[in-house]
C-alpha cells in the first residue's frame, strides 16, 4: 500500500478493566517489517504444523495477514471452500455494520388503533416485532407499565401480533430437522415464541382488563405508538460473537435482509447484501455459498481467505472495529475462549470467534504478535472425529503467532 494511515484497536485488558488502546501504523509492505527473522520463523513453524498427523485424515485451511504491513504472513488451502461453523457470524456481523451502521437499533413497538372511551381502548393493540433477541420478562413488564401509563385500563378488541418483518420460516435453510432450535420469529421473549401471551399476563398483572381475541396481522397505517423498546446493535453483537449465539446471529442476519426489501424479509435478501459486499471487497461472490447468518446450515461454504478479508475490512473502519473487536471472545478470559489459550503469550492476546459443529471446528479473529504487530487470521478444520483435535491444532497456530 502506498499510503500510510493510523488505526486504533481497542484491546481488552486481561483483568477485564477499562480497555487499553493500541495504535499501530500501516506502512509500505516489508520495508518497515519488524524483523525478517520473525516472519521466517513464523512461516517455518506454521509449515511444520501443516505436516501434523491430524491432517492425514482431515482438512485444514489457514490464512494469516499482518495489518501493520498489509502483508500476507501465511496461507494454506485458503481458497478451499469449507463449512465455517459459527465463524460465519463474523461475516454476518461485519456485513450488518457495513450496511446498517454502528448506531443501528433493533426495535419492538406497541401501538393501538381505535378510540379511547375514558380509560377503555375500543380497538386493537398491536405488538410489532423487529426480531430483537434480547427481550426478557422485564421488558414485557415495562411495556405493560407503559400501556397503563398511557391511560389504558381496559382493552376491548384484539391483541395482534405483527410478525411481518420476516417470512414465516421458523428455521434456517439446511438446518438439521432432528435438532430443537429456537424459532426464528420477530416477536420473541427469553428466546421463546411466547411474546403476546406473556405480554397479556403482564398487562393483567398491571391491572389492565382484557376483553380481547387474538390475531396475527400487519399493523395498519395511522396507529398510535404507545411505547418502543430499542436495543443497540452492539448489545446484540457481544453475546452473538462471544457466545457464538445462533439466535442472535440470525436476528442480525434478518436485519440485513429487511434493509434490502420493502416486503417481508427472507434469507435470500440478506445473502444478496452479503454478496454485494464480497464483490466490493474484490472477491468473486460466486465462489461462496451462504445460507444463513449463524453457520448452522449444512449448505454454507466459505473460505479462510474470505473470513480474513472481512476481518481486514472491519480493521479499515474505526467505528466498525470498535464494535467488532470488544465483541470477540478473549483467549483465557471470556466467551468461547475462556478455557482455551489460558497461558502466555496467548492469554488476552487472541480475540476471536470460535466455532464448532459436528466434524468442523473454526477460529477466526485478531491476535497480537511478539513484535507488536496485529495479525488477523482464520483457521477451519474439517472432517474431524473429535472437535478437540481441531481446537488443539488452532491453539498451536495461535501460540506460533503470539510467541
Amino acid at each position: 500500500m502506498a499510503s500510510r494511515k493510523l488505526l486504533t484497536i481497542l484491546l481488552l485488558a486481561c483483568s477485564l478493566a477499562l480497555p487499553a488502546q493500541l495504535t499501530f501504523e500501516v506502512s509500505d509492505g516489508a520495508s518497515s517489517f519488524a524483523g525478517e527473522d520473525w516472519l521466517a520463523g513464523v512461516r517455518g513453524r506454521l509449515e511444520r504444523l501443516m505436516n501434523e498427523p491430524l491432517l492425514n485424515t482431515s482438512q485444514a485451511a489457514l490464512m494469516v495477514y499482518d495489518l501493520n504491513t498489509a502483508q500476507m504472513v501465511f496461507a494454506h488451502n485458503e481458497r478451499q471452500r469449507m463449512w465455517p461453523a459459527q465463524s460465519l457470524q463474523l461475516i454476518t456481523a461485519v456485513s450488518a455494520l457495513d450496511l446498517l451502521g454502528a448506531d443501528y437499533g433493533f426495535h419492538t413497538s406497541i401501538c393501538h388503533s381505535g378510540r379511547m372511551a375514558g380509560d377503555t381502548l375500543r380497538g386493537n393493540l398491536y405488538c410489532v416485532g423487529g426480531f430483537d433477541p434480547t427481550l426478557t420478562r422485564d421488558d414485557l413488564r415495562a411495556m405493560a407499565d407503559s400501556i397503563r401509563r398511557f391511560g389504558i385500563r381496559r382493552i376491548e378488541g384484539m391483541v395482534v401480533a405483527d410478525v411481518t418483518m420476516k417470512d414465516t420460516l421458523s428455521r434456517g435453510s439446511g438446518w438439521c430437522w432432528d435438532v430443537n432450535y429456537e424459532r426464528l420469529t420477530p416477536l420473541i421473549v427469553d428466546r421463546k415464541d411466547e411474546f403476546v401471551g406473556r405480554l397479556a399476563r403482564e398487562m393483567l398483572n398491571a391491572g389492565i382488563e382484557l376483553d380481547v381475541t387474538w390475531a396475527r396481522s400487519k399493523v395498519p397505517q395511522g396507529c398510535t405508538e404507545i411505547c418502543r423498546r430499542s436495543t443497540a446493535i452492539g448489545q446484540v453483537l457481544k453475546p452473538m460473537l462471544k457466545g457464538a449465539d445462533r439466535l442472535y446471529a440470525e436476528a442480525m442476519f434478518y436485519q440485513l435482509a429487511k434493509a434490502n426489501t420493502t416486503k417481508e424479509a427472507k434469507a435470500t435478501d440478506a445473502v444478496r447484501a452479503i454478496k454485494r459486499l464480497i464483490g466490493r471487497l474484490g472477491l468473486d461472490d460466486a465462489n461462496y455459498t451462504i445460507a444463513d447468518g449463524s453457520g448452522t446450515s449444512l449448505y454454507s461454504y466459505v473460505t479462510a481467505e474470505l473470513l480474513v478479508r472481512f476481518l481486514r475490512h472491519a480493521a479499515d473502519n474505526q467505528r466498525m472495529l470498535n464494535a467488532v473487536y470488544p465483541s470477540l471472545s478473549v483467549a483465557g478470559v471470556d466467551g468461547k475462549l475462556q478455557g482455551r489459550l489460558t497461558s502466555k503469550p496467548c492469554r488476552g492476546n487472541v480475540h476471536a470467534v470460535a466455532g464448532g459443529m459436528p466434524g468442523v471446528s473454526s477460529l477466526a479473529g485478531y491476535c497480537r504478535a511478539s513484535n507488536g504487530h496485529i495479525l488477523c487470521f482464520a483457521i477451519i478444520n474439517q472432517g474431524l472425529t473429535q472437535l478437540r483435535d481441531g481446537e488443539f491444532f488452532q491453539d498451536r497456530v495461535c501460540q506460533v503467532l503470539c510467541r
